[in-house]
């Protein structure tokens, strides 16, 4: 079956941004021109996806707005000639997406973020994207995972390598037979430390999942940070059907984190043409 649906979990408060994120939703905060849930939505897009299904919560009315369209918007921008800039406004909202929106009540995690898109997402396979994680590739990591997906025909996590002292921050693979840049999951752990960490093979925010997911997270039941973790219902999976990590090609940027964040501002900017040299060149006075 065709993977068609992807779910983006976007009813988290950002305090890590705050002030900026009190009236504003972290995944609209931009990386460059763009906010990080459109690059994401444009990875999906790009990647074949038909239906964009938001979990989003209170405050989130900016990023609804984002993906309607904005009539005076686009009036004043043709009144004006700014035919470039009316272009990108209108290639947001493209005529065959179709958004739908349903709302996580209460902050319980992930995987009760999933959960609640299940009466749109029905009895098929999806995809989950966590604009967090920002990737950079020129295959849409994504595309390659439904590619692998359809060789496959199992639920599959998108895995790096981390560093070692950084395996509490993620979920992490107990690895089996790797063929290829894909890999067995015999288990997986959320957040485990160092000491218990079984590899530094961490799961990042792209993920395709067989609808029997639901039955494990439906059961509510709550693990790292008193959550209701996808990670412990793909271990429960487990037990029913294979899983595998998939080894994309391409570059992530943290942008739930500072840090990672800024960098991916830089990054991204850089590969901007009419950006390059001036940005370079007040680096260079920057870091002296």
């Amino acid at each position: 079956m065709k993977i068609k649906k992807a779910v983006f979990p976007v009813a988290g408060l950002g305090t890590r941004f705050l002030p900026a994120t009190k009236a504003m939703p972290k995944e609209m905060l931009p990386v460059v021109d763009k906010p990080l849930i459109q690059y994401a939505v444009e990875e999906a897009l790009a990647s074949g996806i038909e239906q964009i299904i938001f979990v989003t919560g209170s405050g989130k009315s900016a990023l609804e707005d984002h993906f309607d369209t904005n009539r005076e918007l686009e009036r004043i921008l043709k009144e004006k000639q700014k035919d470039t800039l009316l272009r990108s406004v209108q290639s947001i909202v493209p005529e065959s997406l179709n958004i739908v929106y349903t709302r996580q009540s209460k902050p319980l995690g992930l995987g009760h973020a999933i959960w609640c898109a299940r009466d749109i997402v029905g009895d098929e396979p999806f995809a989950v994207l966590l604009a967090d994680d920002l990737l950079q590739s020129e295959v849409p990591p994504l595309y390659q995972m439904i590619n692998e997906f359809d060789r496959l025909r199992s639920s599959m996590v998108a895995a790096m390598e981390v560093p070692s002292e950084e395996t509490h921050k993620y979920g992490i693979i107990d690895p089996g037979l790797e063929i290829g840049g894909t890999v067995q999951v015999v288990n997986m752990i959320e957040k485990p430390s160092p000491k218990e960490a079984p590899s530094n093979l961490a799961v990042i925010g792209r993920y395709i999942l067989t609808p029997r997911i639901f039955k494990h997270l439906e059961r509510h039941q709550k693990g790292a940070g008193d959550e209701i973790q996808l990670t412990d219902a793909m271990s429960a999976l487990l037990a029913e059907q294979p899983i595998f990590g998939y080894k994309f090609k391409g570059k992530r940027y943290d942008c739930g984190d500072k840090v990672g964040f800024q960098v991916a501002n830089m990054a991204f900017a850089l590969e901007r043409p009419e950006m390059k040299k001036e940005l370079i060149e007040n680096l260079r006075d920057l870091v002296g």
